[in-house]
């Protein structure tokens, strides 16, 4: 490998499959707040509600958006970068972590190509994204919105985006 290769290599995490029940307390707050913005997801379009939140790496706090459809369909906003649009409002640009939640049956909902970007373009190193699926909207209101045994897809935006594109600033 190269000089320069070995400047820009990025260290391999796994991704991995755990249970809802086996995450810290802090990703699980993450992800609660993600399903509870979902709730809130303009989609009259589409029908596909999704909810994304981020940890601020300095003050902790969590930032949370939804996606907001449009009927000319280019301005639409995903929940990823609403949430990540809101931070950066409110003086937040570097993020610790991040968690995704939609309802798809039987599949992982992860963030789409431009907000694979987006997110790379504030995380300073590889930051864990947590993948999660949502209970479907029919029963939504009669179930907990996740439950111990549930499965949560554990990622990093290294590996969702790799060779991703960046400036690197000192």
């Amino acid at each position: 490998m190269s000089h320069l290769m070995k400047n820009f290599a990025r260290p391999e995490k796994a991704e991995e499959v755990v249970t809802y029940g086996s995450l810290d307390p802090a990703v699980q707050e993450l992800l609660l707040a993600a399903s509870a913005v979902r709730q809130r997801a303009y989609a009259p379009y589409s029908g596909f509600k999704v909810g994304a939140a981020f940890r601020s790496t300095l003050t902790k706090q969590i930032f949370t958006g939804c996606n907001v459809e449009n009927a000319a369909f280019t301005p639409c906003s995903c929940a990823e970068r609403t949430a990540l649009t809101k931070a950066v409002s409110e003086g937040a640009t570097e993020f610790s972590m991040g968690a995704v939640l939609a309802y798809e049956p039987d599949v992982f909902t992860t963030p789409c190509g431009v907000c694979r970007q987006f997110i790379r373009e504030f995380a300073t190193s590889d930051i864990p994204i947590y993948i999660a699926q949502a209970i479907d909207e029919r029963i939504a209101n009669k179930v907990e919105p996740l439950r111990s045994d549930d499965p949560v897809l554990c990622t990093s935006i290294f590996n969702l985006l790799p060779s991703s594109f960046r400036t690197y600033r000192k």
